[in-house]
């Protein structure tokens, strides 16, 4: 199983929405890919529960990082179709999403993501299908 730097991947995304919500890699390899993010209140409802939107967006990213760790040289991706549950809220603490490829094929692949909060409740599960762009 090929493994990249955690490190390398978060400097990737500096200047994009997930560099703005906060996340980091912590585990990225071929078959799956961690990543955390600390709830702020810019990040939540005018209640102060996580917004489903932080959540979508957090589980988007991770779920696409792994589709580009998949990509063959020269390609990119993007997201087709995405599909979220939510479960429960969570008001603080560290997020962490783990996201795991359920197909990975020529034309697509398609990734599951699974945010978990610090009291270990699942908050949420996105399934989403990443187009893979050839090359020009």
């Amino acid at each position: 199983m090929a493994a990249f730097d955690p490190a390398e991947i978060t400097r990737r995304w500096k200047g994009t929405l997930g560099e703005t919500l906060g996340l980091r890699v912590v585990e990225a390899s071929l078959d799956r890919v961690v990543a955390e993010l600390d709830l702020k209140p810019a990040l939540t409802t005018v209640g102060g529960t996580v917004h489903g939107g932080t959540l979508m967006a957090f589980a988007d990213t991770v779920g696409a990082t792994g589709a580009v760790l998949n990509l063959p040289p020269g390609a990119g991706t993007t997201t087709l179709e995405s599909k979220t549950n939510f479960f429960a809220g969570c008001r603080e603490g560290t997020i962490r999403a783990t996201a795991i490829p359920l197909h990975r094929g020529r034309r697509t692949s398609v990734w599951e993501t699974r945010l978990i909060g610090p009291d270990g409740r699942l908050l949420s599960m996105t399934i989403q299908t990443q187009m893979v762009l050839e090359s020009k």
